[in-house]
């Protein structure tokens, strides 16, 4: 009775259980993909059979995408996501992009694994970048991998098919991360390659300035870009390469150097040029003159253009007969027009040895022609040292006064504390050496030299002559010639002839006394006086005349007679 009943008039429960059944017939399960037919286009979506009890219904834009139609027709068959067998109308709920996701993910993981290239489509702007359509799959693609220089627009780019590179994805989290910027790299890399092989050294080749920095401008030979430094613009001195190049100027350059494993490319515009280092030292002999214009000024000296491409140096030793430790800048500016004489030509080096201060007279050599030894100059103290005062004088030029010559008849190191920096000074003229670029002065020949005077007079050697006692020391006395300017220094060992006497004590300051010369060297200003010496002489002289002791005279009768008849001769004469 059951089963009569139950196939005659099924239950709820058992229709139930033959939908399953027919469901499991047809191998359909929710969550994947599956195939099915267009049944019919109606408006803007497309009616498809899976095979189940009822159809589903697919918007015509999931089977277009971004960037193309959706080319149906009734009869294709197509691949669907299931989503629900049925909804609450009845239908399946299907999707043509849950699919396409689906079927992507699969293709771009073997793209991925295999590093080939991707085809996709930007089509929206997000931050930090762009989203991609991977025919499905939906990308993220960094604003730094959209080109290989920096796009501000990239309008133009959207919405158009181009190949992609997959840098990173992971399908758990739906994060796929491309890149143009590879591909373009890649592409380029291999038309420079192309591009290399068919250039060579030496050519020359028209080109278009692309771009200009400090260093140089980059230069497109036609798809391919080619370095001209600053250096090989011109033979000419060029600051920077916008003082002869523009952006998208047309140029014409020579091929100076390839290097096949980078693609790198050295050009050259110069070199198209003749050289006007030829002939160089012809046209610019040793010794000669010539103007020119200071193009740029460092801490060693200033290069002055002598005409368009030839740059000769002004070392800083060169500048200025007097300006010794100054900074070029200080003696020549910029752009200013200078004589100079040229100093040394080396071609092989393309260099040029330039002289300012040869321009104009040697100050040393217009003082020695004005100013002769001998002849009275003044100065100002510019210095004081531990060896003399420098002065300075006419034509900017100093002057040395040595200790020794200060005074005459004190230490240097004494007289030199009476001068301090901005005294003016008279000083005698010694000596001038042009070559070595010295004047030797001398303050205390201003007044004549005493030892002149004394030479003209009665000192001399061996004469005898008066002194004052002016100071009265342990080692012995310092005396002042009588009549003269002259002082001297007599040793304790030249006071007496006996020993007993020689006692510095025995004087007093003020005190007159004779003693006889024995040195007067008139190159070293020096006069020696001996007592000693003078009473040696008398005694030598006395006995000569009256006789020696063994006569049974004494020697104090005969320095007695002597004297006693030395001062009858004088009372004679007055």
């Amino acid at each position: 009775m059951n089963a009569t009943t139950t196939s005659a008039n099924p239950s709820r429960d058992d229709f139930a259980a033959l939908l399953e059944a027919s469901f499991h017939d047809h191998d359909v399960a929710e969550g994947s993909v599956i195939k099915g037919i267009v049944t019919a286009i109606e408006k803007d979506v497309a009616v498809i059979d899976v095979g189940l009890k009822t159809e589903g219904r697919v918007a015509l834009r999931e089977f277009g995408g971004h960037g193309r139609e959706h080319g149906l027709n009734v009869g294709d068959e197509v691949e669907v996501y299931l989503e629900r067998v049925e909804n609450a109308l009845g239908e399946a709920v299907l999707s043509r992009d849950k699919a396409r996701r689906e079927e992507s993910w699969v293709k771009l993981e073997v793209a991925f694994n295999d590093g080939t290239k991707v085809e996709g489509v930007i089509f929206n702007q997000v931050k930090g970048g762009y989203t991609v359509d991977l025919d499905g799959a939906v990308a993220f693609l960094p604003r730094s991998q959209v080109d290989i220089r920096p796009v501000r627009d990239v309008g133009p780019l959207m919405g158009i098919p181009q190949p992609f590179q997959i840098l990173k994805m992971d399908r758990r989290r739906g994060n796929i991360v491309v890149s143009r910027r590879t591909v373009l790299e890649e592409t380029r890399a291999e038309q420079r390659q192309e591009l290399v092989q068919n250039l060579e050294e030496g050519q020359v080749i028209d080109g278009v300035v692309k771009n200009i920095t400090d260093y140089g401008a980059f230069v497109d030979l036609g798809g391919i870009d080619g370095l001209l430094h600053v250096t090989d613009i011109a033979w000419r001195r060029v600051n920077h390469p916008t003082e002869v190049l523009t952006i998208g100027q047309q140029v014409k350059v020579k091929i100076i150097k390839i290097n096949h494993e980078t693609h790198r490319i050295s050009l050259g515009m110069k070199q198209l040029l003749a050289d006007p280092w030829e002939g160089i030292e012809a046209k610019y002999p040793v010794e000669a003159k010539f103007s020119g214009r200071v193009t740029n000024i460092t801490d060693y000296g200033a290069f002055v253009e002598l005409e368009p491409g030839i740059e000769g140096l002004i070392h800083v030793s060169e500048m200025s007969w007097t300006k010794k430790n100054v900074h070029p800048g200080k003696i020549v500016s910029s752009s200013q027009e200078v004589e100079v004489q040229v100093l040394e030509v080396d071609a092989s080096k393309r260099r040029i040895s330039l002289g300012l201060k040869q321009t104009l007279q040697n100050p040393w050599e217009a003082f020695a022609e004005n100013f002769k030894p001998g002849a009275e100059v003044e100065g100002e103290v510019k210095n004081k040292t531990e060896f003399g005062l420098f002065l300075g004088l006419d034509g900017d030029v100093d002057g040395m006064v040595h200790l020794s010559d200060l005074d005459w008849n004190r230490p240097g190191e004494v007289a030199i504390e009476d001068y301090k920096k901005g005294d003016m000074v008279r000083a005698v003229v010694l000596d001038v050496d042009v070559e070595k670029e010295r004047i030797s002065l001398g303050v205390k020949q201003v007044g004549g030299n005493p030892f002149d005077e004394a030479r003209s007079g009665e000192v001399r050697k061996n004469a005898i002559v008066t002194c004052e006692v002016t100071a009265v020391n342990e080692g012995g006395l310092d005396v002042k010639i009588i009549d003269t300017d002259l002082t001297a220094f007599i040793r304790r060992g030249d006071l007496a002839r006996d020993r007993q006497d020689q006692r510095p004590e025995r004087f007093t300051v003020g005190q007159h006394l004779d003693a006889r010369v024995t040195q007067f060297d008139r190159k070293a200003s020096k006069v020696a006086l001996s007592i000693k010496a003078l009473e040696m002489a008398q005694e030598k002289e006395a006995i000569a005349q009256y006789g020696s002791s063994d006569s049974g005279a004494s020697l104090g009768d005969i320095l007695g007679a002597a004297l006693k008849q030395r001062s009858g001769n004088e009372q004679d004469e007055d």
